[in-house]
């Protein structure tokens, strides 16, 4: 028979690894390893860098209060919009914090949580320029459903790889107009440079360009979905949701 010492250390043993494998069962893991999240650095109010070189904005605030509700480690990448969806759907993220209009080409891609608010783009020209009126160029973001949009249109566009660039364009008369969700606008017209181009803005109705924006999941990565739509129900019932909109944006998009 072995003795007593040896069987109080198996027993050590034994119990060790059943208490890890019950802790590991009840806390949601990423393997081994942190989560990594994808993120803009250069679309505020949503994500962008604060004057220390912080990752913040409204975005980033909501999903790092997923990933404490989650109990989760998650570790943040820079990316672009252009690149997110494809590099998402290859497994170099596994989530990216991006606001994400759910198109058929990006569901046939990646998964997507459920929505964490709704979006509307605007038209922003000078007075009485309309949508597709000839001789209009149209700034809009690489890889957007606003780029997408007036692709399909035939209009003549200009495309910049961030939404803090959208003004450029404008103030130097590379283009003339431009199509921008709302996130994006509100920004814009913080900006004293830009309200001093005397754009008006109007609501796009098309419903491609507006509707629920959803942070997608990659599709190695199934069970995170229920996971993160638990959490986002959690932070809207115990007020961190509401917190985080107050904290980046002047209104209510719940």
């Amino acid at each position: 028979m072995p003795p007593l010492s040896h069987l109080l250390a198996v027993f050590v043993i034994s119990f060790a690894i059943l208490s890890g494998g019950v802790l590991a069962a009840g806390v949601p893991q990423a393997g081994n390893r942190p989560l990594r999240v994808a993120v803009l650095e250069n679309s505020p109010p949503m994500a962008y860098r604060d004057a220390r070189g912080e990752l913040t904005g409204f975005s980033i605030g909501i999903m790092r209060a997923l990933c404490e509700e989650m109990r989760a480690s998650c570790e943040y990448h820079v990316t672009t919009l252009d690149e997110v969806v494809d590099a998402l759907a290859a497994g170099f993220y596994d989530i990216a914090a991006v606001s994400l209009l759910e198109t058929p080409e990006r569901r046939a891609k990646v998964l997507f949580a459920k929505p964490y608010f709704r979006s509307i783009s605007l038209w922003f020209a000078r007075p009485g320029v309309l949508p597709g009126q000839p001789g209009m160029r149209v700034a809009v973001v690489h890889g957007s459903a606003q780029e997408r949009y007036v692709q399909a249109r035939g209009w003549e566009l200009l495309a910049v790889r961030t939404n803090g660039e959208l003004a450029e364009p404008l103030r130097a008369g590379l283009a003339q107009a431009a199509v921008v969700p709302m996130s994006s606008a509100i920004n814009l017209m913080k900006l004293p440079e830009f309200r001093e181009l005397g754009l008006s803005s109007t609501v796009m109705p098309d419903p491609e360009l507006g509707g629920d924006a959803s942070f997608a999941i990659a599709p190695a990565r199934p069970d995170l979905k229920e996971q993160m739509d638990a959490a986002l129900e959690r932070i809207k019932r115990n007020g961190t949701y509401d917190r985080v909109n107050s904290l980046f944006l002047p209104f209510r998009i719940n």
